[in-house]
């Protein structure tokens, strides 16, 4: 390629506003490449980050240059794609582990991929080079506590990474998520430590008096003990309604049922929250009020069905409560319908499909309106897999793959579950049931949906909407009779 077409090119790029430019000019790419990099400014000047993401990564892969696995994950995160800027970022630690180490834990963090942060994280911690390093290092990640769909995954994930470096650390922040992470992995005696360290440098740190108090009564021991810890905390904020919980739950298993049930009705009033529903109800349960209990469980459930508390004492006190399906193998065929409704068109489409659900392993075949075989999706826990003839398309999450391939948020991930009238575990959940406790409306994921079932429990219809980048997109579903 001459000088004068290379300088041309970087031109266009940078009036373009392309980040790759210099890069494009510098670094020696082939013609062919120098090319690409301009398509794919092009495609992202058209609004068609999805053709220049694709592209980076093919060069990504085929070249081995981080660079260009970068400017791949730079443009998932602009397009709001942390699934897709994940994997770009994988690639570029694969060439760049110095450089790209930090991102790459921040996004297996944000695409709540807890477990798979431990390994890098830990590594990470080890280079710092002093406490004041690493403490600023925990501190940058904590914020994404806040965001964790799995709270549970994401405190086991701290503690671990955390664990290496505990006997260093000083922030009593840092210290506190640590300890709640030891109570997660029931490592109690370092929770209990920990805790104590803390009380020890603050003692009237409320926290920390509550943590402890309700690992106690949580645990049914030490009860006279929660009660003081936690009558303490109380004290130092009476406004804070989840430490009138704790303190409501050690009353409760201390046997004093009168005096919980009317701290946990002021502290679900005044702060509603599925922990404090799921207390509320067990202790109205205790006292035979079934009536109460099933207000105070459908409040919460209507907050976070997938809330572990609450999931857990439904399932002990009233197993039998909702219909279910206890067969190893579900199969769903029906009919499906999509409109996309966007500012500056309506597009959409229809077709048939059957979904198969058995042993964690889900198969959605997606006809078109004639029956002709259109993609077959398989779904399992570690990823997903989509099949269109020949061509094979792999991804971590089954809705990130429909999404990169078809252009449209579409529903795959939880499917199974919701077609069951199930909240897909790992995010929060809001559902509101019927007087046959069947699920009558679902909010998951960004999606509402709408349930009717049959007088057999068989679903006969459901309706799904969510708002996108690309407009409202609404679902429409009819499902075939199953023959007894």
């Amino acid at each position: 390629m001459t000088r004068k077409l290379t300088i041309w090119l970087c031109a266009i790029l940078i009036i373009g506003g392309a980040h790759n430019a210099s890069y494009a000019a510098n670094e020696g790419l082939t013609a062919e490449q120098v090319f690409q990099v301009l398509a794919s400014e092009i495609s992202l000047q058209r609004g068609e980050a999805g053709i220049a993401y694709q592209t980076y990564m093919s060069m990504a892969r085929n070249s081995s240059d981080g660079k260009l696995a970068q400017r791949a994950m730079e443009i998932a995160i602009a397009a709001n794609a942390p699934e897709l800027a994940l994997d770009a970022a994988k690639l570029w630690d694969q060439t760049n582990p110095k450089e790209a180490k930090e991102i790459l834990i921040t996004l297996f963090m944000l695409n709540q991929r807890w477990a798979e942060s431990i390994k890098p994280a830990q590594d990470l911690l080890k280079t710092q080079k002093n406490l004041a390093s690493k403490e600023k290092l925990i501190n940058s990640w904590k914020p994404l506590l806040a965001r964790a769909q799995d709270e549970e995954a994401s405190l086991l994930a701290f503690y671990q990474i955390l664990s290496i470096s505990i006997s260093q650390i000083q922030d009593i922040d840092i210290l506190y998520t640590f300890a709640l992470g030891a109570e997660k992995t029931k490592q109690y005696d370092a929770m209990e430590t920990t805790l104590r360290k803390i009380i020890a440098k603050n003692p009237n740190n409320k926290n920390a008096l509550n943590a402890l108090g309700y690992s106690y009564a949580d645990r049914g021991i030490k009860l006279n003990e929660a009660v003081s810890l936690l009558t303490k905390a109380y004290q130092a904020d009476t406004n804070d309604m989840y430490i009138l919980d704790s303190l409501a739950w050690a009353n409760y298993r201390l046997g004093n049922k009168t005096l919980a049930i009317k701290q946990l009705q002021q502290a679900f009033i005044t702060k509603p929250e599925a922990e404090i529903g799921a207390h509320l109800g067990e202790a109205l349960w205790s006292t035979g009020d079934k009536s109460g209990a099933d207000n105070a469980w459908r409040k919460a459930e209507s907050l976070d069905a997938n809330n572990k508390t609450l999931k857990e004492t439904l399932s002990r006190l009233w197993p039998d409560r909702t219909p279910s399906n206890n067969s190893k193998e579900k199969i769903w065929d029906g009919r499906f319908s999509v409109k996309v409704q966007g500012k500056d068109s309506n597009n959409g489409g229809s077709g048939s499909f059957t979904l198969t659900s058995e042993a964690q392993i889900d198969i959605l075949d997606i006809r078109n309106p004639i029956g002709g075989a259109m993609a077959k999706i398989t779904i399992n826990p570690s990823g997903a897999k989509l099949e269109d003839g020949d061509k094979v398309f792999e991804a971590h999450d089954a809705d990130s793959l429909v999404q990169g391939y078809l252009g449209l948020p579409l529903p795959a991930r939880g499917l199974s579950k919701w077609l069951s009238g199930e909240a897909r575990t790992g995010a929060p959940a809001s559902i509101e049931r019927d007087e046959q406790f069947r699920t009558s409306k679902m909010i998951q994921d960004g999606w509402l949906m709408a349930f009717k079932w049959t007088a057999k429990n068989q679903l006969e219809r459901m309706e799904l909407k969510r708002n996108s980048s690309s407009g409202v997109i609404e679902i429409k579903l009819i499902f075939e009779p199953i023959d007894d």
